[in-house]
């Protein structure tokens, strides 16, 4: 099972970016998709998530800026973020938590550089 991200990159103030991140291998059950960033310095902090039964969390700091969305055909999370800010820059990281032959629990996917310039 492996988790692949894409769509990082630099931007400038007010500008926009996708990520995608991908699910693969033997998966029985996917409960919750979201993202997590890391600025260099600072603690990994939650930016969404959402769950299988639709219920969507956002961290304060991105409300009204940031969707996120999933296709479950997929297995796919999307994180739509617009008006982004210099703050926004870090290093973004997906995560299944999910069923898999044998057990289930949390998945992480390879980060993903997002860089705002002001």
């Amino acid at each position: 099972v492996q988790l692949q991200a894409s769509g990082g990159g630099l931007v400038q103030t007010g500008g926009s970016l996708r990520l995608a991140c991908s699910a693969s291998g033997s998966i029985r059950k996917i409960n919750v998709l979201g993202w997590y960033r890391q600025a260099p310095g600072t603690e990994r902090e939650l930016v969404a998530q959402v769950f299988s039964s639709g219920s969507i969390t956002y961290a304060d700091s991105v409300k009204g800026r940031f969707t996120i969305s999933r296709d479950n055909a997929k297995n796919t999370v999307y994180l739509q973020m617009n008006v982004l800010k210099p703050e926004d820059t870090g290093a973004y990281y997906c995560y299944a938590d999910m069923w898999v032959p044998g057990g289930g629990g949390r998945y992480w996917g390879q980060g993903t550089q997002v860089t705002v310039s002001s």
